[in-house]
């Protein structure tokens, strides 16, 4: 098994595969159902190489993702069903849940939602760290809605169909805590890596408008809106867009304590802020945020 590892392994590489001896043995694993600890213990002691190995390897060198090619995903302490038609989760993404999780500990049972939630990532992750808490979830899309279903079902998350800009509005002024992934890539920019340009799709990506910030701005919006005073928003967003977001959530009046958050690799990543409950009215001579 070794050697078909090391082929893979060069085969991967050549098709400028980032990870390639990784996902070389997370593939190997998955089809023989064990771990990558075991599967390299079985490689060690000379190990058959599982039935469909170059097959699949094939596949991942055209750049399928790995998590369609596996069907999970892991997210922090969950793992994932994923495949073709919703947005695969990203580590980065795991940053916003720890600003949730976070601010959900200091209060009992709390009240949360996840707009535009995709895999149910998010929400799963919340609701698995979270006990007692109260955890929603906002999905538009048919394809995603049929993966977060059961991802989100094991962990008593209540999800819904609807449009993030307009859901939920029984619930209007109950939530502590607001959270989106939304789109928020421009219309104009094409992501770089294949998996992502050719397999994610683009309802998940392109946030609306030249500068992607459509649904990002309408998250906002909601979030205002579904919070109760006090309540607590957080939201992903590109490394550029920061002070973009930073600048429309001061300049609706309604926020305070608005911050940047940075991810792992200590990109600006998200942004949070606090509804206020004194707001502030606008000063008309300040520029509109973009």
């Amino acid at each position: 098994m070794e050697e078909a590892l090391r082929a893979a392994e060069r085969r991967l590489r050549e098709a400028g595969v980032p990870s390639p001896r990784v996902d070389a043995e997370l593939l190997a694993a998955h089809l023989l159902g064990v771990s990558r600890g075991r599967l390299r213990a079985l490689a060690l002691t000379g190990a058959e190489t599982p039935a469909g190995f170059e097959e699949i390897v094939d596949e991942r060198a055209r750049r399928v993702p790995l998590q369609h090619l596996t069907g999970t995903a892991s997210f922090r302490r969950v793992e994932l069903a994923v495949g073709p038609g919703v947005f695969v989760p990203r580590p980065e993404t795991e940053t916003v849940a720890q600003l949730v999780i976070d601010r959900a500990a200091g209060l009992q049972n709390p009240k949360i939602v996840d707009l535009g939630t995709g895999s149910g990532a998010i929400a799963a992750a919340v609701a698995d760290e979270v006990p007692g808490a109260d955890v929603h979830a906002v999905e538009l899309s048919d394809l995603a809605l049929a993966w977060a279903g059961p991802n989100l079902a094991p962990f008593g998350v209540r999800l819904v169909q609807g449009d993030l800009a307009t859901a939920l509005p029984e619930h209007d002024g109950t939530f502590d805590i607001v959270v989106s992934n939304p789109p928020y890539i421009p219309a104009d920019a094409v992501p770089n890596e294949p998996e992502v340009a050719e397999h994610d799709p683009q309802m998940a990506l392109y946030g609306g408008g030249a500068d992607g910030m459509q649904l990002p701005r309408a998250a906002a919006a909601s979030a205002a809106r579904l919070l109760r005073v006090g309540g607590y928003f957080v939201m992903e967003h590109a490394e550029v867009q920061a002070p973009w977001v930073a600048s429309f959530l001061e300049q609706a009046g309604v926020w305070t304590s608005i911050s940047t958050h940075q991810d792992l690799s200590g990109r600006d990543r998200a942004t949070s802020a606090v509804l206020d409950p004194t707001p502030v009215p606008l000063d008309p001579t300040r520029k509109a945020a973009r």
